[in-house]
């Protein structure tokens, strides 16, 4: 059985890791065995949780990544050869040491942990803390878009290292790589594309955390669109710190009426997705029993864990393919085919998709973006030029 994956996403500030932080609490006081992970470097979970990593509670453990050690566990090949090639060039080891953890390692081993965490069979639930809305799209889109280039550079890969390893050491005065860097790469590729599988499938979703500001709507617009385009499920949003109507003074009243008019733009944007309502705490809440307080409140009598009631974004049948783009501008969308693939952008964000056999063989007779989903049609003949 696999375990139910919410990842939590945001504008920087909005309270991402609370969000998160309340939702793991909440599955491990009823009963759920629950595991909550960072991929945002921060690591400001143990902070919220106010606990150092480990069984923090009965049934609910907090993991931080260990960028160094499980970089030498599973892809030592790679950090070998790289940190080799440096000392080479005339670099010192302790510099060759710390270049070889490039910028973004430490999310992409968060996301490998988590597909070997979800393979153990030991969790209901497990909780991602992600990073700020840009870097975590960057980040979910880079297992599909690492497999466009795998599948294509590393059969050439292969042959040509074979033909020009003899010369690279005499030419480049570098070592070229073997068999088992090569080996090494592709198992970093298989991994991040099982990353993809999990975070796709029917058992994960993602939470929008925002905040009812103007500037911070508008972003979880543009993120919803884009978790769409990647293919990522979204069932909720979460809208944290909301003044509450009760007894407020006159200053306190203005910011109650602009919040209740962006709320009720955000239900409009959103629908039909829940947003759970977080009212502005009167303390920052830190510790188990605050977030579990949190928690019950933000969920209310909906079941937080239960699978996503949603579609998946991307739906292809006979003849069409479908998928959904809420929130998207008919001005911001363009398609493009090359071959089998089809390229697809939206806003800044751009996907590559691989067209299954029977639709890759037939020509595209139209495309539309209509209440928010874009309706691609195929008919029989070649492919398009």
């Amino acid at each position: 059985m696999s375990p139910r994956v919410l990842l939590f996403t945001g504008k920087g500030g909005v309270g991402k890791t609370t969000a998160a932080a309340a939702t793991a609490t909440l599955a491990a006081k009823r009963g759920l065995k629950t595991l909550i992970v960072s991929t945002d470097t921060a690591h400001s979970l143990a902070d919220a949780l106010g606990v150092e990593p480990g069984e923090i509670a009965p049934g609910l453990h907090l993991h931080q990544v260990d960028t160094q050690k499980t970089l030498e566990r599973h892809w030592g090949e790679l950090q070998e050869y790289a940190r080799g090639v440096l000392t080479e060039l005339g670099l010192d080891e302790i510099t060759s040491e710390e270049i070889t953890i490039l910028p973004g390692a430490e999310e992409i081993i968060a996301l490998l942990e988590l597909r070997e965490h979800a393979r153990e069979g030991r969790w209901d639930v497990i909780v991602v803390d992600c990073a700020p809305t840009a870097e975590t799209l960057r980040l979910l889109a880079l297992p599909e878009a690492l497999d466009w280039h795998m599948t294509r550079l590393m059969p050439v890969g292969r042959k040509i290292m074979k033909i020009v390893s003899p010369f690279v050491r005499s030419v480049a005065h570098v070592s070229a790589p073997g068999e088992e860097v090569m080996s090494a790469g592709e198992r970093l590729h298989r991994g991040l594309l099982e990353v993809r599988e999990l975070l796709t499938g029917e058992h994960a979703s993602v939470r929008l955390v925002l905040t009812p500001e103007s500037v911070v709507l508008a972003e979880a617009r543009r993120t919803l669109t884009s978790l769409n385009l990647y293919g990522y499920r979204v069932d909720a949003v979460i809208a944290n710190r909301v003044f509450p109507a009760e007894g407020a003074d006159q200053w306190r009243a203005q910011w109650v009426a602009a919040q209740s008019r962006l709320l009720a733009e955000a239900e409009e944007s959103f629908a039909p997705l829940p947003i759970h309502v977080v009212p502005y705490l009167p303390a920052e809440p830190v510790g188990k029993d605050a977030l579990a307080e949190m928690g019950a409140a933000m969920y209310g009598e909906a079941d937080p864990f239960a699978d996503p009631g949603v579609e998946p974004p991307l739906r292809l049948s006979a003849d069409e393919l479908a998928l959904a783009l809420p929130g998207a501008d008919r001005a911001d969308v363009d398609l493009a085919r090359k071959g089998d693939e089809l390229i697809i952008t939206a806003g800044p964000y751009r996907r590559i998709l691989a067209l299954p056999a029977a639709l890759a063989r037939r020509r595209i007779s139209g495309a539309a973006l209509r209440d928010g989903v874009l309706r691609v049609r195929f008919t029989a003949g070649g492919p398009d030029d």
